[in-house]
């Protein structure tokens, strides 16, 4: 689950512009791509234009963006363009990152050990678009404490985390993922997951996910929601009133939104 991390007025406009992804002021790339970014997550992949870097003018490329705080406070662009061959983590074997690029697996757990000699539990995915490692910190990862109005238990949560597919008393199955630009899969096509934030529910819908790892959604199935999800939303329509052209918002009950 990924709350909002940035603010549409915070995002680098002058250098979405510089690479043809906004002109005068306005995004020219779509509301899912924006809500990844504004989530802390990349996007698809977009064209991208006018590219300069030591030297080298690249008039079009393919790649994926993303956003990250700097030392000084700022916000940097980060451009993640496809790969010729992926470069291999020094904490995986060769076996076990064919069975990444393979689609063998969804995703490994490594623990590995950092400069000061903490242990760490990595999750491993392979984003075949750019032929690039995703590598998460799974403490990092935030387990959402409520899918579609129902509590989610302690090892649901750390299941989540770990990457693996979770499922709750409705039916709905999901699991996270870093390399998907929702930062989620499901086997329905919709959910809202919430979380504990200052006392309140902090509320994200999900919509236009997509199927779970190496599945395809049976589309009738897909489209059949809870009357979880149903109430998950109502929950949300009267707290709030509608306002538009805001992205990804999550509400807090008896709160402002985040």
């Amino acid at each position: 689950m990924n709350l909002i991390n940035f603010h549409e007025e915070d995002l680098p406009i002058k250098d979405l512009e510089t690479i043809g992804l906004a002109a005068g002021g306005q995004l020219l790339f779509n509301v899912d791509d924006l809500k990844a970014l504004l989530s802390g997550r990349r996007t698809g992949l977009l064209e991208l234009h006018d590219l300069e870097a030591e030297n080298i003018k690249i008039k079009s490329i393919n790649a994926k963006i993303s956003l990250q705080p700097n030392d000084q406070g700022k916000i940097d662009l980060l451009i993640h363009p496809i790969y010729r061959k992926a470069l291999t983590p020094d904490f995986l074997d060769d076996n076990e990152a064919q069975k990444l690029q393979k689609g063998e697996v969804a995703s490994l757990l490594k623990t590995t050990v950092d400069n000061h000699g903490n242990k760490k539990e990595m999750l491993i995915e392979y984003d075949a678009e750019t032929k690039e490692y995703i590598v998460s910190d799974t403490e990092k990862i935030l387990a959402p404490d409520m899918v579609n109005n129902e509590f989610l238990t302690p090892a649901q949560k750390e299941n989540y985390r770990k990457g693996k597919e979770v499922e709750i008393a409705d039916g709905t199955r999901f699991n996270y993922s870093g390399v998907d630009h929702h930062g989620i899969r499901s086997n329905k096509i919709a959910l809202v997951a919430s979380i504990l934030i200052d006392g309140g529910l902090s509320y994200m819908v999900y919509k236009g996910l997509n199927a779970l790892f190496n599945k395809k959604h049976d589309q009738k199935a897909a489209e059949k929601l809870s009357p979880g999800y149903h109430n998950a939303i109502k929950d949300i329509e009267n707290q709030r009133p509608f306002v538009p052209n805001q992205v990804n918002r999550s509400y807090t009950r008896g709160g402002s939104s985040r």
